[in-house]
Formats: C-alpha cells, structure tokens, sequence
C-alpha cells in the first residue's frame, strides 16, 4: 500500500501487446485511495476519438484483458479509439450487487468519481469526443459496466457486459437512472457460475447474491430503451469461426428501431464463464458501438 502511495502519477511502460503499442499507466487518488488505469497511446489522431474502458473481472487484472484485445487494438490505429484498462480496487469492483463481500463493495470505494476522472482526463489531454464513450466488462466487470449505465448514463453511449446478469431486486445496492442505453450482453447458456436463467451466483464458494436471468436483464434494459418486449426480436445465428467445437455457435437476439438504442443478447449455446471462442467479442463489440446512432434527447 505505502509503494502505491508512492506510485508516481505518469509511469511509462511499454508493453507489447502489438508491433507498435505503447501502454501508460496513470493514476488518482480518491479517499486515500490510489486508482490505477492504463491506456494505449499508440493511436496517433487523437483529436475527437472514442473512448473505450475495458474492465477486468473479479480477481483478474488490466493486463489479462491487454493480452485479448490485439485484434481491437488494430482497429483501433485505424478507427481513432483509446481504448482504457481500469484496475479494479484489489482486483475487484464496487459494483451494484449489494451482496458481494469484496473489499471495494465492503467500504464502498467510490467507482463513479474514478471513472468521471478518467472521463475528464482523457477531454483534458487528448480531446477525445465525449459522445462516443464505451465501456467492455468480463463478469466482475460486466456488473461494473451495468454500474456505469444505470448511475451515470450521461457519460456513456453503450456498454457490453459479458457473463453478466444484473441483481435481483433484493440484491441490488444502486440508485438507478433508468435512462436509455446501449447494451450488447453475452451470456452463455451452461454457466455455472452467472446463471443463464438466474438465481445465485457463486464464485469460489462465495456467495454474491441472485441474479435476474438473462432474458429479464435483456428485457429491463429493452423497457428502459422504450420497446415492446411482448413482441418477439429479430434473430440471427452466427456459426463463427470455432473449428473444434460446431456447437458453441450464437444465437443473436435484436432489439433495433431508428432513434433508439440497440438492445442485444448473444446467446452463446454451451458456452460457460468464458470469453465465447466462436467469434472475437472485442471487435463484436466495436461494430455494435459504432452502429450507435441515437440521440438521448429523442427518448
């Protein structure tokens, strides 16, 4: 703790996720707190970029979520993106789920004023456009992006949360906006640890309290978004690309009418708490962002 009292606010570390990635890492202190984000600042046009936060799960860290995102950061040379890895407070976030027992929802870090800092960093230092504000999030970090859409939806146009469902309502420890956003959820049919259909999660034999089903998290982020969920989404099937296992293919479900935002659920058959193998969920995401176009001042 005392050496990340000490952490020096611009570390330059270069890491090589990709020929030409050049990986810095930054800092905050909140309530004592250092908050720790890494960005690449291999994108040379910086000027009205988009901004994307990619959070790591329970336990995990920055790095591990550097090393898949290769294909992005390609894109990302070509597109205009920052794309940003927040450090969770010991590996772990302060997310809605009133449950969990980690240190960060324990003394009730302040998740908000991190990301708002970071948000006022990057308008600061490289002008980035601050319409074009995304967030990625893998389990842990899933229910953080659920976070950032229901408590500050006016800093982000969409999110995608993978392996995530968001609390039940005896579970969920968040004043919720309930304004329309942008959500991509992927969710696998056979996990075992965020339940397709619902109910507990657990995690390491530790409790964090129920989840909604999928079906109802796509439906409360379609209701908010202002469609009719009696009436049944588009679908779509995508094989992918996964040579070894024909069974893991996706089955897409669209809620999309102009000037409103995407509703979308990629239902990974037998897929479990894993990133899906069938398709690249980065730039899946990506294309889902960039096909944004509503304004929240039309809701």
């Amino acid at each position: 703790m005392l050496m990340k009292k000490k952490l020096i606010l611009i570390v330059y570390l270069l890491i090589s996720l990709s020929s030409r990635a050049q990986i810095v890492c930054d800092s905050f202190l909140i309530d004592n707190h250092y908050r720790v984000f890494y960005f690449d600042e291999s994108v040379q046009n910086t000027n009205n970029a988009s901004l994307i936060f990619i959070l790591h799960g329970t336990g995990g860290k920055p790095q591990n979520m550097m090393k898949r995102t290769n294909a992005l950061q390609e894109e990302a040379k070509k597109e205009n993106i920052i794309l940003v890895y927040p450090e969770g407070y010991k590996n772990a976030w302060n997310d809605c789920r009133k449950a969990s027992t980690v240190e960060a929802n324990r003394i009730n870090i302040d998740e908000n004023t991190f990301f708002d800092k970071m948000i006022t960093y990057f308008k600061n230092k490289y002008q980035i456009d601050d319409k074009k504000i995304f967030a990625i999030g893998f389990s842990g970090g899933g229910h953080m992006t659920y976070k950032l859409a229901m408590t500050m939806p006016e800093k982000f146009k969409a999110i995608t949360a993978i392996v995530a469902n968001i609390p039940d309502t005896s579970n969920m420890d968040c004043i919720v906006k309930k304004t329309p956003m942008a959500v991509m959820i992927v969710n696998g049919t056979a996990d075992p640890i965020n339940p397709y259909n619902g109910g507990e999660v657990k995690v390491d034999g530790i409790v964090l309290g129920n989840v909604r089903s999928t079906n109802e998290t796509v439906q409360y982020w379609a209701n908010i978004d202002g469609y009719n969920t009696k009436r049944q989404p588009s679908k779509e099937t995508i094989m992918g690309n996964d040579a070894v296992d024909r069974s893991a293919h996706i089955e897409k479900e669209i809620y999309k009418k102009k000037n409103k935002p995407e509703v979308v659920l990629l239902k990974v058959m037998n897929g479990k708490h894993e990133f899906p193998t069938s398709i690249d969920i980065f730039l899946e995401a990506w294309q889902f962002f960039k096909r944004q176009n509503y304004s929240k001042n039309k809701q």
